[in-house]
């Protein structure tokens, strides 16, 4: 009885440990975009998905993460993340952030996205850099088209 009892802790324990959903940190320079494969190195446009089992995917830029959702079950997805352009190497919700569109700003698959926690933050870019503002809807909608 005491056996089956150590054994009813450790699945627990193993279950509990398996299915924690939260953000991994992106190691630059090592971790791979799980859409196009390419090295993660930029630190302001990086961005990741955590599914509701815990599994973490990484990306190189949230183009490359809005992509990969074409060809996912996107009911799986607990968490998605972008890096927030004013503050490099910080995860923030993409479904609450500012996006930013502008050809001043070049990001590392080319559409020129830069995610940001604080909307006030991303007008300010936008007065200084030019460029259009989104939310993760209208950004969803953008890329569909």
């Amino acid at each position: 009885m005491q056996t089956l009892k150590h054994y009813s802790i450790f699945a627990l324990l193993l279950f509990f440990f398996n299915c924690n959903v939260s953000p991994k940190p992106i190691d630059y320079g090592n971790d791979g975009c799980h859409f196009c494969k390419m090295t993660i190195v930029d630190k302001v446009h990086a961005a990741e998905i955590v599914t509701q089992k815990g599994k973490v995917y990484k990306f190189d830029a949230t183009e490359c993460m809005i992509h990969f959702m074409d060809e996912f079950d996107t009911s799986e997805i607990a968490l998605y993340l972008s890096n927030d352009y004013a503050k490099p190497k910080t995860l923030t919700d993409a479904t609450k952030a500012t996006f930013l569109i502008s050809k001043n700003i070049p990001s590392p698959m080319g559409a020129f996205l830069s995610a940001f926690e604080d909307k006030s933050k991303a007008q300010q870019t936008q007065t200084e850099k030019g460029g259009e503002l989104y939310t993760w809807n209208e950004l969803l909608v953008h890329f569909k088209d």
